[in-house]
């Protein structure tokens, strides 16, 4: 007879992806899964799950490269720098119109609701609304408005968010913390990008060459970006290419982006241009790379390869996105020690950064592998 899991996936941005991996791991050993509770990218990845379209969801995030992501990207200057309107519609086209309760197994979302100060348990009702609750990022998407309430990312006080399925009797309990230590023995796989990016990637260069003159930094950007994105050691454009797309965007913003589809410029003007391009584009962390600006200074590798460090937030945006992980760091820490789960998977934080959801195909690879390593010591194998 297999053995229940009740499962808790928690928050940490496009760490999240490393929950699918954790499930397919879970469910390869011939455990079943009985409930999910989760927050965040938790509650997306958890909800999904629960509705039985886990691996649509997967392929379609799996063929997503920097530049799809970027199209994805509805800006907003409300409260939040992203509405959400196009990531969280793409997912509803997948998972449907569904009620939590008409779901195959038990699910709880956990959003924050801000009015009131406490926590939200999403235990019924819209299953999309309460993903998309649980998923408002503060300063990345923007609240949810429920009658009186605003609701956002339930990690600002329950980042896992073991207690929804204590009471579920089942035989395992089973927590995927995305916020783990530095000092964890994992790092990022190495996923070779298929071929076709590159190709793409040149005829956005050519529809941009052919659409608007370029001066002479916006032309020095574009050959930077070339190097650097097409090179193996880096998959997208770093702090340097900032300025010259924000230079280009505010020379030709609508011709310019027509390759990234219709509405992308929408809403952009003047100042918004050169804000969108630093807090979007530029919350990545440094890269290595062969060569860099000469007046940086940047330690050399074992292998030669120059290696720039990440020195700390590259915008305001990121800043208040590191403040935030640095909270539910703690706030996890607490949770485990309280709620102690039978099998504890935890990512380390620093294998990426909060933005970085091109990385799909990694993070589920490191996901199945630590899950295999948390249930090997479980089962008595180490």
């Amino acid at each position: 007879m297999k053995k229940t899991v009740a499962l808790v996936l928690g928050s940490g941005g496009a760490r999240g992806y490393a929950h699918i991996g954790a499930i397919e791991e879970i469910e390869r050993r011939g455990y079943d899964i009985r409930c999910v509770a989760g927050c965040s990218m938790g509650a997306v990845v958890g909800g999904i799950y629960a509705a039985g379209r886990l691996d649509e969801y997967r392929r379609w995030i799996e063929s997503l490269d920097y530049l799809d992501v970027l199209r994805l990207v509805d800006v907003s200057f409300r409260m939040g720098a992203i509405s959400g309107d196009k990531v969280f519609g793409q997912i509803r086209r997948i998972v449907g119109d569904l009620n939590i309760e008409d779901l195959r197994i038990p699910f709880t979302a956990v959003a924050t609701d801000l009015t009131h100060q406490k926590e939200v348990w999403f235990q019924e009702g819209c299953l999309h609304q309460a993903m998309r609750a649980s998923a408002a990022i503060p300063s990345l998407f923007t609240p949810v408005m429920k009658g009186n309430r605003m609701l956002v990312d339930g990690g600002l006080l329950n980042p896992l968010p073991i207690v929804p399925v204590v009471g579920s009797h089942c035989d395992v309990v089973v927590a995927v913390n995305l916020n783990g230590t530095s000092d964890l023995p994992y790092e990022m796989p190495v996923i070779e990008r298929p071929a076709a990016f590159r190709t793409r990637f040149d005829r956005l260069l050519d529809s941009l060459g052919s659409r608007m003159p370029l001066r002479r930094k916006q032309a020095e950007a574009v050959l930077q970006m070339e190097r650097n994105i097409l090179a193996p050691a880096s998959t997208a454009p770093g702090p340097w290419f900032t300025e010259g797309l924000a230079e280009g965007l505010a020379e030709g913003l609508e011709e310019l982006t027509m390759p990234f589809g219709d509405g992308f410029s929408d809403g952009f003007a003047g100042d918004a241009v050169e804000e969108f391009a630093e807090q979007v584009i530029r919350v990545r962390p440094r890269r290595r790379r062969d060569a860099v600006d000469p007046d940086e200074a940047a330690p050399a590798s074992a292998t030669g390869a120059v290696v720039v460090e990440n020195v700390g937030p590259a915008s305001l945006l990121d800043l208040i996105n590191q403040s935030f992980e640095v909270m539910q760091t703690s706030l996890a820490q607490y949770k485990i020690a309280g709620y102690p789960p039978d099998v504890l998977v935890e990512v380390p934080k620093r294998v990426c950064r909060f933005f970085e959801f091109y990385k799909a195909p990694e993070l589920i690879a490191l996901g199945r592998r630590i899950a295999r390593d948390a249930f090997d010591r479980y089962e008595g194998k180490r």
